[in-house]
C-alpha cells in the first residue's frame, strides 16, 4: 500500500477513535433540526418553506464541529513534522486528510440530510437531489474547512479563528445547494445551481491543498 493510502487509513481510524467519528456531527444535525419545529410551530406550511435553507445551514454548521482537530492533533504531537518531511508532497497529504474527513463526516451527513429535509416538509421526490447536493457540499466544506484549520494552526483561539475564516467561504455552496433544491421542488430549472455547486466543490478540492500546505509549513517554520 502506498504512503498516501496508509495515511488515509490512519486518518479514518483516528476520526473514529477520537470522538466517535460522525456521531457528533450527525447528533448536532438532528438536535438542531428538532428545534426549528418547536420555534416555528407544527404547521407544515412555514416549515416546508424554509426546509431546504434550514437543512443546508445546519449541515454547514455541523461540519464546523469536526474541523478544529484536522491538523492541530498532528501539529501538537509532532506527526505533522514527519508528514512534511515524508516522500508524498505536503499538498497531497493535506488533500488526503480532507478526503478522509469527508468520508467519515461528510458522507454520513449527506445520508442524513434527505431525512432531515423531508422531516421539515420537503417532498420525498427531492431526496436524491438533496443527497447529491449534500455530498458535493460536504466535499466543499471539507476542503475549505481544511484550509481554515491549517491557517489557524498554532493560534491560541484556533476554533474561533477557523470559524471566522471558514464561514464566509461556505456561503456559496449553501446558496447553490439550497437554490437547486428550492428550484427543483418549485418546478423550475435546478441544474444550474447543481452545476455551480459541483464547480465550487471541485475548485476547492483542486486549489485549497496548496493553501493548506503553505499554512502548515508556516506554522512549522
Amino acid at each position: 500500500m502506498s504512503a498516501l493510502g496508509v495515511l488515509f487509513r490512519r486518518e479514518v481510524s483516528l476520526a473514529w477513535g477520537n470522538g466517535g467519528g460522525p456521531l457528533l456531527a450527525v447528533g448536532f444535525l438532528a438536535a438542531a433540526l428538532t428545534l426549528f419545529p418547536l420555534a416555528l410551530g407544527p404547521a407544515p406550511g412555514p416549515l416546508a418553506a424554509v426546509a431546504a435553507g434550514v437543512a443546508w445551514v445546519v449541515l454547514a454548521l455541523a461540519t464546523l464541529l469536526t474541523l478544529e482537530r484536522l491538523f492541530e492533533r498532528d501539529f501538537e504531537d509532532g506527526a505533522l513534522d514527519l508528514l512534511a518531511l515524508g516522500a508524498p508532497p505536503l499538498e497531497a497529504v493535506c488533500a488526503v486528510k480532507c478526503l478522509a474527513s469527508w468520508l467519515v463526516n461528510g458522507a454520513p451527513l449527506a445520508l442524513a440530510a434527505p431525512l432531515a429535509a423531508i422531516a421539515l416538509g420537503e417532498p420525498a421526490r427531492a431526496a436524491p437531489l438533496i443527497f447529491a447536493t449534500a455530498l458535493l457540499g460536504g466535499l466543499a466544506f471539507a476542503f475549505v474547512g481544511g484550509a481554515g484549520a491549517a491557517l489557524a494552526l498554532a493560534s491560541r483561539r484556533g476554533g474561533l479563528l477557523t470559524a471566522v475564516i471558514v464561514l464566509p467561504l461556505i456561503i456559496p455552496p449553501v446558496i447553490f445547494g439550497g437554490a437547486a433544491i428550492a428550484a427543483y421542488t418549485g418546478g423550475l430549472e435546478w441544474r444550474t445551481g447543481l452545476a455551480l455547486l459541483a464547480a465550487y466543490a471541485l475548485a476547492a478540492a483542486a486549489l485549497t491543498p496548496f493553501a493548506m500546505a503553505a499554512a502548515c509549513r508556516n506554522a512549522l517554520g
